[in-house]
């Protein structure tokens, strides 16, 4: 007691703002439930597992800690599962995750001789007192930061509800017996409330459901209001009805009224159909996606070293399977797990461990990597459920909170609890690395995935020009015509057509899909492309250019993204109902770029010297303005379809989505016209010196503080980011690829499959994403938490893969 009065100077009593944390340690995955139990300094309030509360009194002095220690409740019988009435987590109604209950209980540990005194006490000073009560009494930072509960937006009153014009057709909607106005549909039917017309629903990823009636009869009315029916009883409130103009379900205060209106009384119906809410909710439930996660076969669960899971935080699986793809590589696996140990990490992180992307990574690494975590649950805590249940083979996992936490603070939407594109997360995962890793780039295990990309520009007047920019991931499309099963399909469709015109539908099993080749798709980017309204600087004058794509080096880790999502008229969204045939190894030797050939003549350059300005200023407006129409800043669209050639929308969006992060996206795209001797005169010689001393050449250099205004960090990534062109005085398409390119890894073509990242759903924001990795000689399926052998990995499905060179 009087060593805890010595060093009552360093607690703090918490103020009602101040960051507690308490169920998680800051840098490793300890928790009060684990072994050592939790230590919270009472000066910071952040929490440490056993193994590292020495190294924070060895970096802070602080030697005062509550303790936290929580065991298992003994349960005699195993409590019944309730079926959830609510899309929500932890919430009455919501899904009942059968967790165990707990006793807590607290002492104060004084450092470094771990002297404990219980609490509570009257013995213990008040201050110590006041603090306890204070931490006990706070909401954890935890759970602040990473809302537990999940749960669907409240619906909102439509607008169109109030003076909803209804038309007076002599329509009459009996109890009963409903069918589709325009097919046989029985089942998914919505009435409209403007003229009572009853159609069916929207058409599901998989074939089922409607046949788009409804929204149809939407598009060439305007009547923007429907009612599902089987959804409508006494309880309006219950009903589920749908705004086209909103696109999302609504409340209609009016609904009785509306209903009236067609001779139908609520008060009467029972419900028969599912609300969109609760077909939601059903599919969180089941979770009937039977290939990719591979349901309704017997899992070997696996444990150890490198098989652990990683607990949904609700629609996290795009952060978790790509996190365990990345962590299967050399590259992170050697950075931040081989090379660096969790207290040399914590000794360079900063005061707050818990905002340090090194550290968190760091922890991330330990966490996954070790196998600390990577037990059955039935190993822990054995005696309490001998007499209860029968030991599983369920691991739990570790909730990666802190990481999201970090990787998210400068994202808006990753920060959400919203389901997320896994492409979008793994380009700005790489970009926050590389920068956190800029001061030491050897060290940078994103290298491993970068790569540069040469554009070869030919116009009709015989000359040619260089685009060269570098990536992380190689977008492919899918070219639908080189399907390998065209005669199968052929059939199918001619079956189907047989059994439309009979009022049937084709059932699931029949439905035949196309299978391309993955090399066909990898010959569909290298391939020639026609780039219309080409300024030719030859010609002064537009014209129809070819453009072909090749690499300039070939990564450690080769990551392609298939382009399964594309726009149909009408810009609504479509994912490609399609197998890619994927082989076990890959050649793309091929694909190497070979620069400027003899013989070959640059176009020149315009009037101010830069050929990029010419295509700036030509920007296809169409292109522009439909991005814009998406909801795309204007500027970033422009760059967009220069950076694409002016190739198409599509081509444009990609590259807009895969450069949303680039410091310099907000940069203009023109500056004004000057004379390449009022640009020379405005380079300050000290700032070419310093890019110089980067193992720039000074050509280079000063070419990129011209373009960038004389800005250093500017002209960095100009050089390293930006689209250069050559020109007749200075080869800057070959020195600078040399230049830039002889930073990154590289070597031969052969690459062998290592890892696949699988989505199902309508849309990459939501459904579900799974990684299948290759790992000691065998496929794993890794599922959030669960872990397995992967007997039949769905390599026709991916989404993602990530290709492994072979050593030459």
């Amino acid at each position: 007691m009087e060593l805890l009065r010595a060093n009552l100077s360093r607690v703090r009593i918490p103020e009602p703002t101040t960051r507690i944390y308490k169920q998680e340690c800051c840098i490793s995955f300890d928790t009060p439930k684990s072994e050592g139990g939790l230590f919270v300094d009472m000066n910071t309030f952040l929490a440490f597992g056993k193994e590292c509360v020495e190294w924070n009194f060895q970096k802070t002095g602080n030697r005062v800690y509550l303790h936290i220690k929580q065991t298992e409740k003994p349960v005699s019988e195993d409590r019944p599962r309730k079926k959830p009435t609510r899309l929500a987590i932890g919430l009455e109604g919501g899904f009942d995750n059968n967790e165990p209950e707990y006793e807590e209980a607290y002492n104060i540990v004084i450092l470094p001789d771990y002297i404990s005194l219980p609490f509570p006490s009257v013995e213990l000073p008040e201050k110590v007192r006041l603090a306890v009560d204070a931490i006990l009494m706070a909401e954890g930072a935890e759970r602040k930061e990473q809302v537990a509960s999940w749960t669907a937006d409240k619906k909102q009153i439509s607008p169109y509800a109030t003076d909803l014009q209804q038309l007076d057709h002599g329509v009459t909607v009996p109890p009963s017996g409903w069918k589709c106005a325009k097919c046989d549909k029985t089942e998914n039917l919505w009435l409209n409330l403007t003229d009572g017309m009853i159609l069916c629903g929207r058409r599901n990823w998989d074939g089922s459901g409607g046949n788009n009636h409804a929204i149809e009869h939407y598009n060439e009315t305007g009547y923007p209001l429907a009612v599902k029916l089987g959804t409508i009883t006494a309880d309006l409130d219950a009903a589920d009805v749908f705004s086209y103009p909103e696109d999302e379900s609504v409340l209609d205060p009016l609904l009785g009224q509306h209903l009236a209106f067609f001779g139908i009384d609520f008060s009467s119906l029972q419900k028969t159909e599912m609300t969109t809410a609760e077909r939601e909710l059903d599919q969180n439930t089941n979770y009937d996606w039977n290939r990719i996660q591979e349901s309704g076969q017997e899992m070997e669960p696996l444990f150890g070293p490198g098989y652990t899971g990683l607990v949904n935080l609700g629609n996290s699986c795009y952060m978790a399977a790509t996190m365990q793809v990345v962590f299967s590589t050399h590259s992170f696996y050697s950075r931040y797990y081989k090379n660096l140990s969790l207290k040399t990490a914590f000794e360079a992180a900063p005061a707050d461990p818990t905002v340090d992307l090194n550290m968190q990574l760091t922890k991330l690494a330990n966490g996954l990597l070790s196998g600390k975590y990577s037990v059955p649950a039935s190993e822990k805590d054995d005696c309490l459920h001998a007499a209860n249940s029968t030991p599983t083979t369920k691991q739990e996992g570790i909730p990666p909170r802190m990481f999201k936490q970090v990787i998210a603070a400068s994202h808006p939407e990753f920060s959400t609890m919203r389901q997320q594109d896994a492409l979008e997360f793994f380009l700005h995962f790489i970009d926050q690395v590389e920068r956190v890793n800029s001061a030491k780039p050897e060290a940078d295990p994103s290298r491993s995935f970068k790569f540069g990309i040469e554009e070869r520009l030919a116009c009709p007047s015989g000359k040619v020009a260089y685009n060269r920019r570098h990536d992380y991931i190689l977008s492919l499309s899918i070219p639908l015509y080189k399907a390998t099963n065209k005669d199968e399909l052929e059939a199918m469709n001619k079956s189907k057509a047989e059994i439309n015109s009979e009022g049937k539908e084709m059932s699931a099993d029949q439905i035949i899909r196309p299978r391309v080749h993955l090399h066909d798709c990898l010959l569909s980017f290298v391939a020639e492309e026609e780039v219309h309204d080409f300024y030719s600087t030859e010609l002064k004058a537009k014209v129809t250019a070819t453009k072909a794509a090749r690499l300039t080096s070939f990564p450690d880790y080769l990551v392609l993204h298939m382009r399964k999502f594309v726009m149909e008229e009408g810009w609504v969204p479509k994912k490609l109902d399609v197998y890619i045939d994927v082989p076990d190894t890959i050649d793309i030797s091929y694909m190497r770029s070979k620069g400027l050939q003899p013989g070959e003549e640059l176009l020149p350059e315009n009037d101010n010297g830069d050929l990029a300005q010419s295509k700036n200023v030509l920007a296809d407006e169409v292109i522009v303005s439909q991005l814009v129409s998406m909801g795309f800043n204007h500027l970033h669209c422009q760059k967009a379809a220069i950076n694409s050639s002016n190739a198409g929308v599509e081509e444009a969006m990609n590259w807009l989505l895969s450069h949303m992060d680039d410091p310099d996206i907000d940069a203009p795209i023109c500056q004004d016209a000057r004379s390449d001797g009022m640009l020379s005169s405005l380079v300050d010689q000290s700032k070419v010196d310093t890019l110089i001393s980067f193992g720039f050449e000074e050509k280079i250099a000063r070419k990129a503080l011209e373009a960038s205004g004389g800005d250093i960090e500017k002209a960095t990534d100009w050089i390293f980011n930006l689209n250069v062109s050559g020109s007749s005085d200075m080869d800057v398409s070959s020195s600078t690829a040399s230049t830039v390119d002889s930073a990154l890894p590289d070597g031969g073509g052969k690459y062998k499959l290592m890892g696949i990242v699988s989505h199902i759903g309508t849309s990459t924001h939501c459904g579900h994403y799974v990684a299948h990795i290759y790992k000691e000689g065998r496929w794993v399926i890794f599922n959030d938490d669960k872990v397995g052998v992967s007997k039949n990995p769905p390599k026709d499905m991916g989404y993602l893969y990530i290709f492994e060179r072979l050593n030459s």
